[in-house]
């Protein structure tokens, strides 16, 4: 074994043992060096074995610092199990208001019929059915030759980001990224480049330098509640974003999945239609359950693109759910649980604002999570841990940053899950544990 990873391991035991804490930052990599003997070239491999290992992360201007969590166990947020049932989750995001499984059941009624059940249960391809593509088209004002489906709004993502992007190129960013595209671009050996953004999202000339630097051959972007920072395209920046994606002749994913919160905002779609893959899901919309996926996608070419990928990874979607949200469509359960939810988000964004008053927070005030920036006093992997040993689980930047060597000090906090005097409560020992220090803690 070279001698850089048997240093990383005598780190890693350090961390396992709990004689270097989550938060507690590293010797700088020329102190390492210098203490350990060793060649500055060679420090720097360890730390990035130990980055690699998740045991640490980097923050550029600051140093590095121990994650939270177990050593190695530690996967992307949005790929995790829900927290332990005697923790509050304000990790993952899923919503649900008190009168969804009474309108869910009786739309599900006619189903049980043995004939509607027959029907519900044959296979059925990534195209669904004529009645799906009409209902789906329906929520999102797109024409039903133009839907796919898929198992889930994740499988819509990796097929996508597979059909668009092959092995080893390049593909642009949104600098704090959804977690899953971080994850599925590993496992397809696609490179992201981030894109800096601002309180609106993505700056047109970002992209445009790095498509300079070294070609993109596609987008993936968040253009209404940005997840996690719950920033929304203006309409002017929308206009000057496609245009650049227009010259650029880039392909872009635009993510809808939250959308349904804040439905009069811009999207790429509407401007881009010949180059977008617009995707979403049910997830949110309903029941965390129901992840049946669906994309828009209007150019023929790039439709038979992402039907191909979708077919070759079996990511074809279930025909139960699909003729369950037909009827959901229709009879209007849909459009009051979007009603409720967007009521539901407002009162929760309500509560946070009153109780983290004061903080650096930011927000969309129909957004189901909120950006934390914390003060100088903590690091965010202290500052997880803490919360952790509160009960309460909250995620740290670095699950959202596309360049792990550029990570904000901040952290995102779900408002959806809990109840609210539960929310309640989390949020108030939070905003006690950001008044203190970790010396006053540990």
């Amino acid at each position: 074994m070279d001698d850089y990873r048997l240093l990383a391991d005598e780190v890693a035991a350090a961390i396992a043992d709990g004689r270097l804490r989550p938060g507690q930052q590293l010797p700088t990599q020329r102190a390492f060096a210098r203490t350990r003997g060793i060649a500055a070239s060679t420090a720097g491999r360890v730390y990035r074995e130990l980055a690699r290992r998740r045991l640490v992360v980097g923050e550029v201007g600051r140093g590095t610092f121990v994650r939270a969590g177990r050593p190695g166990a530690e996967q992307p947020v949005a790929l995790a199990e829900p927290a332990a049932p005697d923790r509050v989750d304000l990790e993952l995001n899923y919503p649900v208001v008190p009168e969804q499984s009474a309108l869910l059941a009786a739309g599900l009624a006619p189903l049980l019929r043995p004939d509607a059940l027959e029907a519900a249960l044959r296979p059925i391809g990534v195209a669904g059915t004529a009645a799906a593509r009409r209902a789906f088209a329906g929520l999102v004002e797109a024409a039903p030759q133009e839907v796919l489906f898929a198992g889930s709004g994740r499988q819509l993502l990796a097929a996508a980001l597979g059909a668009l992007v092959p092995t080893g190129q390049r593909l642009g960013v949104e600098e704090l990224t959804y977690p899953v595209v971080k994850a599925v671009a590993e496992r397809l050996g696609i490179a992201l480049v981030p894109l800096a953004v601002d309180e609106q999202g993505v700056l047109p000339q970002a992209l445009a330098a790095a498509h300079r630097s070294a070609p993109l051959r596609a987008v993936y972007l968040q253009p209404r509640l940005h997840n996690p920072l719950g920033a929304s395209l203006s309409p002017e920046r929308c206009e000057r974003l496609a245009g650049e994606l227009r010259r650029l002749d880039l392909p872009v994913v635009e993510d809808a999945i939250w959308s349904f919160l804040h439905p009069g905002r811009p999207a790429l779609a509407a401007l881009l239609p010949e180059r977008t893959v617009l995707v979403d899901s049910l997830s949110k919309r309903l029941a965390p359950g129901l992840t049946t996926g669906f994309a828009v996608v209007p150019d023929a070419g790039l439709r038979e693109r992402l039907a191909a990928a979708l077919r070759s990874g079996g990511w074809a979607p279930s025909g139960f759910a699909l003729e369950a949200a037909v009827r959901w469509v229709g009879d209007g359960t849909v459009a009051a649980v979007e009603g409720a939810k967007r009521a539901d988000a407002t009162e929760r964004q309500l509560v946070a604002r009153r109780l983290l008053a004061g903080r650096a927070v930011r927000s969309d005030p129909v957004s189901y999570y909120l950006w934390w920036e914390l003060p100088r006093a903590w690091r965010a992997e202290t500052f997880v841990a803490a919360a952790a040993r509160h009960g309460i689980a909250v995620t740290p930047a670095a699950a959202f940053a596309a360049d792990p060597r550029s990570t904000p000090n901040a952290v995102r906090v779900g408002l959806a899950s809990p109840a609210l005097p539960v929310l309640r409560e989390a949020l108030g020992t939070l905003a006690r544990i950001a008044a203190s220090t970790p010396e006053e803690l540990w």
